[in-house]
């Protein structure tokens, strides 16, 4: 396997286990994966109780509906930033689903490479937005959610892919005029619907008030 440098370091972690699927702890068929993307493993800082009491806790983003997590790991469980893990393992004490708020900051420095890395190791699955996009509203399509598609790029999505579906990130900005970077535009979005819980429309991230 080709090793891309030029990178940061933690980038480069990312870039691996995604790729590979290497973890601690594999994530099975009936799971629910997610991506490591901060471990304490002395417990909060701000926690004030003596370290005894303290628990190892980490912190990661599923892989599927981008939930993120706060997991209670058991004392003898090795994890690091980047891992890929199964939520349900029994490794881990107790998992809460929590807000982007209530991420430490390494977590949410960690976020944006977790989200980029993932969007370009499941590519396929990520085109496919483009390819099966659906109107919400009589004016307003999933489409629109992206920043930077108005109306305009939006038809010429529409019309491009009844031609022939899209294949690649590469392809979609070979054909749509005017359409810059269409992965860093998913990533941005779900980057916002992550960080900001008052958004009407949350098309990729999934939260506890949706079913």
């Amino acid at each position: 396997m080709a090793i891309v440098t030029g990178l940061p370091t933690h980038a480069i972690k990312w870039a691996l286990d995604l790729s590979t699927g290497m973890s601690d702890t594999e994530s099975g068929d009936d799971g629910e994966p997610a991506v490591v993307l901060d471990f304490l493993p002395h417990g909060k800082s701000e926690d004030d109780r003596p370290q005894y009491q303290k628990q190892p806790l980490a912190y990661a983003m599923g892989t599927e509906d981008f939930r993120l997590y706060e997991i209670v790991v058991g004392a003898e469980t090795d994890v690091t930033f980047g891992d890929r893990i199964d939520v349900h393992s029994t490794d881990f004490d107790r998992v809460s689903v929590v807000e982007y708020d209530d991420l430490p900051s390494g977590a949410q420095s960690e976020l944006d490479y977790a989200v980029e890395d993932l969007v370009e190791a499941e590519a396929d699955r990520f085109v496919d937005f483009y390819n099966e996009a659906q109107p919400i509203t009589l004016r307003l399509h999933q489409l629109n959610l992206l920043p930077g598609i108005g109306k305009k790029l939006r038809n010429s999505i529409l019309d491009e892919r009844k031609r022939k579906p899209f294949e690649s990130f590469e392809e979609l900005e070979e054909r749509v005029s005017g359409l810059h970077n269409p992965k860093e535009v998913l990533v941005e979005r779900i980057l916002e619907e992550l960080s900001e819980d008052d958004l009407k429309y949350s098309r990729f991230v999934r939260r506890e008030d949706q079913s």
